[in-house]
Parts: structure tokens; sequence; C-alpha cells
């Protein structure tokens, strides 16, 4: 593959970065002094920019470049979808709908009958709709498989109960995407169904899972009786698990991970040339320098695989690209941790502080140290990103 982007797309990458640029002036305080998930679900004033830069997004056509143009995007190429999210990211801009523009959306492309793509894609591509994810549950987060959350078939209505866990922004959407057993006498991957789900449907009660300095972004939800129409149903009952696995194969580059890596860096490098300590600039210490020639080589390698994972997309090799996008997961997880953790390190106890004057680079290092640790299991935890990468990848066996 060819590394380099062509004039149309570095033109194109000019107009994301003015946009984001000039938009982000504009931000909520939030926007600065918090990661990006904080800033967006975990404040009203942050919701409201992140609807408003939605609506923007979409008029532009933007959140859909990639879709097919029968369901309102533009069918420009992945590679061109991977350079917005990269420079969106960058910027740690909000807007973008992930569950429902990169998850739900392609799903329904694939599963969906024509009567719910007509009504389920456009409020999507319009920025009209937020999504949550209904996967994980107390005891089934990495072993998806072994979830107990139950749909009863009754009519023409299913009954659902259950609970949900760790649901992002769950206080915040009015839809669910939501997988259940709609055949409890089969066990693990078996018996699984996919669902559409308004959040306000009575049966529904979502509760708070507050971080220890009292930020909102995660969620419990508990179905009680809750009436679904079968025609919520996406795909064939009973086969919901082969959705689910297209879905966590949609749109994985993470080149989210590497774009906000590179951000933090340049950040932290500017801030060792212009700090001083024992009367000389951070910069100038070898074993500062060495980590910082570690992390950039890090970036650099973890942009080259998002590139190439969104390449091997377009070509049309999923099958491989699941390894790939599993191994840009691994490498961006951890990278950031690595970036978080340096931060923080050479900031030394001022890198504790955050929300005050003393706290250096307006404190977002903490947050992004104190949130690094959970990136190893949320998206799927980094020991079945390695076993994706073993099976799917190097043809590895299976244990029986």
């Amino acid at each position: 593959m060819d590394f380099k982007l062509s004039e149309e797309q570095q033109a194109l990458k000019q107009e994301f970065e003015d946009f984001f640029k000039r938009e982000m002036e504009n931000a909520p305080l939030d926007y600065q002094n918090r990661s990006p998930l904080e800033a967006m679900y975990g404040s009203d004033e942050g919701w409201e920019f992140h609807k408003s830069m939605k609506k923007k997004l979409a008029e532009k056509g933007w959140l859909t470049m990639a879709w097919p143009k029968e369901y309102g995007g533009r069918e420009a190429p992945v590679i061109e979808q991977l350079i917005f999210s990269e420079v969106q990211s960058y910027y740690r801009a909000p807007g973008l709908d992930g569950f429902g523009v990169k998850m739900f959306a392609p799903t329904l492309m694939l599963y969906a009958t024509d009567e719910q793509k007509e009504r389920l894609l456009p409020p999507i591509a319009k920025g009209e709709v937020q999504y949550c994810q209904g996967w994980s549950e107390p005891n089934a987060g990495s072993d998806l498989a072994s979830l107990k959350t139950v749909a009863i078939k009754e009519g023409d209505h299913y009954v659902i109960n259950g609970q949900k866990v760790w649901t992002t922004a769950a206080h915040r959407a009015d839809h669910i995407f939501l997988l259940a057993r709609t055949n409890p006498s089969q066990k693990r991957s078996s018996g699984l169904s996919v669902f559409n789900i308004e959040m306000n449907t009575p049966g529904i009660e979502v509760r708070p899972i507050e971080y220890m300095n009292g930020v909102h972004i995660y969620n419990e939800i508990y179905f009680t009786d809750v009436k679904v129409p079968v025609e919520e149903r996406i795909g064939p009952e009973n086969e919901g698990w082969k959705l689910t696995r297209a879905t966590m194969n949609f749109e994985r580059s993470g080149v989210g991970s590497f774009a906000e890596a590179r951000r933090s860096f340049e950040e932290l490098l500017k801030y060792v040339q212009t700090t001083k300590r024992d009367g000389k600039a951070l910069i100038e210490n070898q074993i500062v320098r060495q980590k910082l020639a570690k992390l950039y080589i890090g970036i650099e390698t973890g942009r080259a695989l998002a590139y190439k994972t969104a390449w091997l997309q377009e070509k049309g090799s999923l099958t491989f690209s699941a390894a790939a996008a599993s191994e840009g997961k691994v490498f961006g997880t951890e990278l950031r941790q690595q970036v978080a953790n340096f931060a923080t390190e050479i900031m030394g106890l001022y890198g504790q502080v955050e929300h005050s004057k003393w706290a250096h680079l307006n404190g977002v290092m903490i947050d992004g140290y104190q949130m690094s640790p959970g990136s190893n299991i949320a998206a799927g935890s980094s020991e079945i990103q390695r076993n994706i990468i073993a099976w799917v990848g190097c043809g590895l066996p299976r244990f029986n």
C-alpha cells in the first residue's frame, strides 16, 4: 500500500483541520481539561455542544461518507472516513455517535429488512438520534456469549428481562441496540438476537455508575417486562451472534487512539521544552529524550497500522482486518497508557493536580492516567484481542 495521501486527500484533510480548529474554539471548558468522553457525556453543557456538532457534521455529510448513497452516504473510500476520524480525534472533538454510525448502522445495512433500513438509517445519518450499546452484563463482559438477558416471544412482541452494565451514554441515548437470548435452552453464542429499542420504553431503568470524581459516563440498565415489537428484531431470530461479530468488525482501525496520543505527545513535548528543572529545560535530560523518542516511534507505528487496517477493509479483506483491528486496539490502548504514565511521571506532583491553577497542561494528563487502565478492558479486553490475533491473524488453534 502507499502510505502517502493523494492531493485530493490532503485537501480533504485540510478541510477537516480548518473546521475542527475553528469549531473547538467555541467548545465548553470541559473539552480543554477533561477526557473527550467525560466532556461529551459528563455535563449538560458538553452534551449540548456534542449535539450541535453532530448536526453540523451531518449537514456536511461527514458522518457517513463511506456509506452507500442509497442510505445517505457518498460511497467515499474507507480511507477518507479514516482521515476524518483521525482529525476529529486529534482535536478531541465531539459530534460522532460512534455506536449508531460506526457499529449499528453498518449492521443494519447487512441484515435489516428494507423497511427497517428506510426507518432507522436516515435518522442516524442526519444526526437526529443517539444510540448506546446493550452488550456487557455483570457476568458477561469479555465473555459476552454467556449473557443472560432474555427476550421471550409472545405473539407480536418480545418480553425482555435482564440487566446490562457499563453502558456508555445510556443516560443520554434515545435508542439502544440490544443483544439478548431469545432461546434460553441454547447456550453460549447460540440462541441470541439483536433488537433496536427506544430508551423511553416502559420497564427500562437507567442507573448511573459515577467515577470517583463524580463524572457520569457509564450506567447500569435494568429491563423489567419490557415489551418490544417483533419488527424491532434485526436479522433472523437466534442468529444475533453472527450480527454481533459483524458489528465488531466495522471501522476498527483504531486511528482515533493514535491521533489522541499524538495530540497528547505534542502537548507534552512543548511542556518539556519550556519547563526547567535544576536550571535546565527538561528536554535536555537524556532519559526524557529517550522516552519521548520511544513514544514518537510508537505513535508513528500505530498510525501506519491503522491505515493498513482501513486499506485492508477497503480491499475487502475483512477476515484479516479483524485481526489487524485487534492489533491496533491492543497497541493503541497500551500506547496511550505509556503517554499518560510518562506525562504524569515527568510532571511529578503537579501531574496529580486537576482543575486548579497549579494543574499543568490543564490537568488533562491526569484524566488520561486515571482512565488508561480501563482502556485495556473497554471495547474488548486485551486478552480477547490477543486471542483474535492468534486465531484469525496467525491461524493458531483454539484450546478445546
